[in-house]
Formats: C-alpha cells, structure tokens, sequence
C-alpha cells in the first residue's frame, strides 16, 4: 500500500514542551483539513467497514455524550469547517464525498467527517474514562484494551505518566466549554501505516533513526451538555 504523507504538521515538531505540555487553542482551530485529506478519509472509511469493531468502540451509557458531539461537530464545521457544505441529512465534504448523517451510530458518521479521531472521555467515578471512540488511526495502542478505561490505567505503557497522573487528571476537571486545549507529541516510526496497534520493538535512542516521523496534534474540549470531554486527534506522518 502507498504510504500516505504529509510535508509537515502546523507547528515545529522540535518545539517539544515537558508533559503534558499544553496550550490554550482558539475554538475556531479545533479541526484541520490538511493535504492528506482524501487520502486519510478514504484509509478511514476502508476501516470502518472492514475493521469496525478493531476502530470503534462505546460503552453503556456514552450515548447522550456522542449525540452530543455529532451536532458538537456539524455545528462546528457550519461555523468554521472550510470546504465542508452541511444540510439537515448529509454533509459534502471537502474532498467532494457526500456523507449521510446517521442519527443512530453518530461514531460511524463522525469518522466519516473529520480527519481526527474522536475520543469520548467521561468522569466515573473519581476519574475519567474513556467511554466511547473511533480510533482509525491507533499509534501503537489498542482501543479494545483501553476502553472503558480510566486515564491511568490507559497510558500504564507511558513512562513517568504515573508522575504526571494527578495533573492530567486535574487538567481534565478544568477544561471549560469554548476553551479547548492542545498538545503534540513526535515518534520515530519504522512503518507508516496509519492503523499501528501494535508497539515496535525499539528504543527511544533507536526511533530517531527510523525513516518516519509520526505526531499527533492531540486536543481536549468540554461539550457544554453532558460536560462530557473530547480528546481529538490529528495524526501526521512524514518521511524523514
């Protein structure tokens, strides 16, 4: 399969800053139409209907909060969503594929919109869980393993996560409606499959030397009704 590229993410990848590393984001920046767009769609739809149950998954009770991010998003994308044409049953996007608007699997439209993955993250509890997603394109996790999932227990792989746990916690209790927040991360990838469930087997002196770059422009937002959060991600990868 031809890998799909992109030149360069919107920001200086060398610009990391210390977990977690966030940064206020203008609403009206929220999603991105980049020139991997079609590209990136069409790998989204072939695994939503191939591999459906491996790039989409819900949990009792995420219903009311992923109802309310469809309307979130097709509101958004009226408001700000360039190339998008939106009507009352389908959405034409960008790239010229109409997308009907499926009221009853609002994750399966949704992956069929945007070009970020969708996570749903809702407070259980003491923590938040991550109650429902699509995940299309996965960078060396599995939905199946971290659904239903307190944020803890979801980045158990991550080394220091552990320090840094109470702060993320708290960080989702603080995100307000209308004032998204954002971060980025930056790998060393030997293969550019998008859909990388699966963890490779190097250090991290050795993924500075692999031929790909893999980032993800990860941002968090409250919806203003179930006050459930929203972990967008936007994944780029370039060849070196």
């Amino acid at each position: 399969m031809t890998p799909i590229l992109q030149s360069a993410p919107p920001y200086d990848v060398t610009a990391l800053r210390p977990l977690p590393g966030i940064a206020p984001l203008d609403m009206a920046d929220w999603l991105l139409v980049d020139e991997a767009f079609a590209p990136q769609m069409a790998e989204r739809a072939r695994l939503l209907a191939e591999r459906r149950d491996d790039v989409l998954a819900v949990t009792e009770g995420a219903g009311p909060a992923m109802d309310e991010l469809l309307q979130f998003v097709l509101d958004w994308l009226a408001e700000y969503g360039t190339g998008y044409q939106i009507s009352a049953r389908e959405v034409r996007r960008p790239d010229g594929v109409i997308v009907p608007i499926d009221r009853a699997d609002p994750l399966l439209s949704l992956g069929h919109l945007v070009q970020e993955d969708l996570c749903i993250m809702e407070k259980r509890g003491e923590e938040h869980v991550l109650s429902a997603a699509v995940l299309c394109f996965p960078a060396s996790w599995r939905l199946a393993e971290k659904i239903g999932r307190p944020l803890l227990a979801i980045h158990v792989p991550v080394p220091d996560y552990p320090q840094i746990a109470p702060r993320v916690q708290r960080f989702f209790d603080g995100v307000q409606p209308g004032r998204p927040l954002w971060r980025f991360n930056a790998h060393g990838y030997g293969d550019p499959a998008l859909f990388h469930p699966m963890r490779e087997n190097v250090d991290e002196a050795a993924r500075a030397r692999l031929p790909y770059l893999r980032s993800e422009r990860q941002c968090v937002l409250r919806l203003p009704g179930t006050r459930a959060c929203v972990f967008s991600i936007h994944t780029y990868v370039m060849a070196r």
